[in-house]
C-alpha cells in the first residue's frame, strides 16, 4: 500500500494536473537487486499539438535519463545531478523519457570516483559518467512501445554497470528518508545528535553521498509538502501549515515558497484549482 501511494505521489511537480493532462507518466520498480539504489524508473510519453513547459521542484536525487525528442534527432542519455533551483523542461511535438531516479545516496556506488556534489546543478551527457550509455543504448531503452520492455532494458543496463556497495551510501539513504517522512526534523544540529554524528560529519556525509547539505534537504521537503497541500486543498491556513512545517512564521514559508516556485503560495494555490 505504501509503495502504491508513493508511485502516485506528485510531490515536487508544479501544477501536476496540468502535466498529467498532457503526458503519460508512469513509475515502475526496478529489479530487486537495484532497489537498494534506485527508487523508481519513471516513464513519460507525449504527443503535443503545442509546446508545454513542465516545472519541477527537484528532489535530492540524481537522475539518469534516456530521451528521445522528435525535434532533437536520435535518442540520447543524460545524467542530471540534484538541481538547486526550479527545473523547467519544454516539451514539443512527440517524445519520451525513460528515467532512473536514484535514491539519495544511491548514485555514489555506481560512480564512486567523485563526491555526488560534483554533479549538483549539472546536466551532462551520460557517457561522461557511464561510457556504456551510448546512443545505441539509449535507442534500445526508449524504442520499445511496451512499458515492460523498457523496464527490462533499464534493468539490463544498470545491472551490467560496475557497482560498489557502500555502507555510508546506505546510511545517507536512511537519513534522507527519515527527514522526508518525519516533520519533527527541523534543526540539523539536533538531527545529527540523535544519529550520533557531529554536524560537520553529517554535512560531509551529505555532500559526498547526496550532493546537497542536510539543511537544504529539510527545506526542500518542506516546500514539497507545501506544494502538495496547495495542489490538493482549497482552504489552507498558511500560518498553521508554516508552523506544522517548522517555520518560525508564515512570512518565512511565503519567502521560501516564492523563491523556489516563482510565485507566492496563495497565488499558486489559486492557479491550480
Amino acid at each position: 500500500m505504501e509503495a502504491d501511494a508513493r508511485r502516485h505521489d506528485t510531490r515536487g511537480i508544479v501544477d501536476p494536473s496540468g502535466l498529467l493532462n498532457r503526458v503519460r507518466f508512469r513509475r515502475h520498480e526496478p529489479a530487486e537487486p537495484l532497489r537498494r539504489y534506485v527508487e523508481w524508473y519513471w516513464l513519460i510519453d507525449w504527443d503535443l499539438p503545442e509546446p508545454y513547459a513542465s516545472h519541477v521542484v527537484p528532489h535530492p536525487a540524481v537522475n539518469l535519463t534516456f530521451q528521445w525528442d522528435e525535434d532533437e534527432g536520435e535518442p540520447y542519455a543524460e545524467v542530471t545531478g540534484v538541481a538547486l533551483d526550479l527545473y523547467t523542461r519544454k516539451l514539443t511535438g512527440r517524445g519520451r523519457v525513460c528515467g532512473v531516479k536514484f535514491r539519495p545516496g544511491g548514485f555514489r556506488p555506481f560512480a564512486p570516483g567523485a563526491p555526488v556534489s560534483r554533479w549538483t546543478g549539472v546536466a551532462l551527457p551520460a557517457e561522461e559518467v557511464f561510457p556504456q550509455a551510448t546512443g545505441d543504448a539509449a535507442h534500445t531503452i526508449v524504442t520499445p512501445a511496451d512499458d515492460q520492455a523498457r523496464v527490462a532494458a533499464l534493468d539490463t543496463f544498470l545491472l551490467a554497470l560496475p557497482c560498489t556497495p557502500d555502507p555510508q551510501a546506505d546510511l545517507a539513504t536512511t537519513l534522507v528518508q527519515h527527514i522526508r517522512t518525519d516533520r519533527t526534523v527541523r534543526r540539523v544540529g539536533d538531527f545529527a545528535q540523535t544519529r550520533g554524528l557531529s554536524v560537520r560529519a553529517l554535512q560531509r556525509l551529505f555532500s559526498t553521498y547526496v550532493g546537497v547539505g542536510p539543511k537544504w534537504v529539510v527545506l526542500r521537503y518542506r516546500i514539497h509538502e507545501a506544494l502538495n497541500q496547495a495542489a490538493t486543498h482549497t482552504d489552507i491556513d498558511w500560518a498553521t501549515l508554516a508552523a506544522d512545517l517548522g517555520y518560525a512564521d508564515q512570512a518565512h514559508l511565503i519567502r521560501d515558497f516564492t523563491r523556489t516556485v516563482g510565485v507566492p503560495p496563495g497565488t499558486y494555490a489559486q492557479g491550480v484549482h
